[in-house]
Order: C-alpha cells, then sequence, then structure tokens
C-alpha cells in the first residue's frame, strides 16, 4: 500500500514538473523575447494582454463545446490550450505557478 502511494506522489510530482517546465519558458519568453515564438508574439501583440485574454475565451469556449460534444480528445486538447494561455496570463499578471499551487492546495481540504 504505502508503495502505491510513493508512486502515484512521484507520478504526479513528475506531471507537475510539465507545467513548472512550460511556466518557465513562459516567463523566460517574457524577459528574452524570441523571435518565431508564440509566447512572444502574445506579449508583444499590439493589443496587449486583451490579446491573451481573448484567447482563454476562445479556448474557454472551445472547451465547452468539445464537454458538450462528449468528444474527450477534444475535450484534453482544448483544457491544454486553455490551461496555456491562462499560464500566460498569470505570468502577464506577475502570478507565479507557485501561487495557484498553495491556492489549490489550500482548496484541497
Amino acid at each position: 500500500m504505502i508503495s502505491g502511494t510513493c508512486c502515484r506522489e512521484t507520478a504526479m510530482a513528475s506531471k507537475t514538473e510539465i507545467l513548472e517546465e512550460i511556466y518557465a519558458v513562459i516567463d523566460d519568453r517574457f524577459r528574452n523575447p524570441k523571435t518565431g515564438s508564440y509566447v512572444t508574439a502574445l506579449v508583444n501583440d499590439e493589443k496587449g494582454i486583451d490579446r491573451t485574454l481573448e484567447k482563454i475565451g476562445e479556448e474557454s469556449t472551445e472547451f465547452i463545446i468539445a464537454v458538450k460534444n462528449g468528444d474527450q480528445g477534444r475535450t484534453t486538447e482544448e483544457a491544454a490550450d486553455l490551461m496555456f494561455h491562462l499560464l500566460v496570463a498569470m505570468r502577464a499578471a506577475g502570478v507565479g505557478l507557485d501561487d495557484l499551487m498553495k491556492e489549490l492546495e489550500k482548496r484541497r481540504k
């Protein structure tokens, strides 16, 4: 039993590392814009943060439609798109991934 818990915790830790890596790349693109980078294009868009927020609205709608249609594959894809754009907006707002995780941890109980 204990080893099963340990393995689940290890698997979850490696999955959260993916979010940490993505957030680190987003943060790097904010600090060091890179030609051809999607994040850099979002950050430098003439609409400013509004462009990222528009993408969140778009991806939210696509996510809702995928769930409503019972399309598990599209739901997963749209959830990933939504999460990515949320991370970009969080970084723009000065909210770190650790801040989000602490808030989620508080709500876990």
